[in-house]
């Protein structure tokens, strides 16, 4: 059962996080527009975009967008953990699990 709900908690969480990344990058597209009056650049590697155009936009919506991806993700591991009484396999990093042995300095 348990491979079977973290297999749900992968779909979930990609569905979400695309989803999450589509809505995000909706909304900068019509932002960049509201505040250039231009459309954001459909390729910043291409010579003829201006390079802080095309540096701004690649910050900014590399930036957005993950952390869309990111909160959506969070979410639907809340939603997993909620359900069965612990994170998904693999979100337990950085010495996070407690049940792991405390290293010796």
């Amino acid at each position: 059962m348990a491979s079977d709900s973290s297999k749900i908690f992968t779909a979930v969480s990609l569905v979400s996080a695309l989803g999450a990344a589509a809505m995000a990058k909706k909304g900068l597209n019509a932002s960049w527009k509201a505040a250039t009056g231009k459309n954001p650049p459909a390729n910043p590697a291409d010579p003829d975009v201006n390079v802080w155009e095309a540096v701004a936009w690649a910050a900014v919506s590399g930036t957005l967008i993950a952390l869309a991806r990111m909160f959506a993700t969070r979410q639907a591991a809340q939603v997993y953990a909620k359900q069965t009484g612990h994170l998904p396999p693999g979100l337990r990093k950085d010495g996070q699990d407690p049940d792991a042995p405390t290293p010796v300095s």
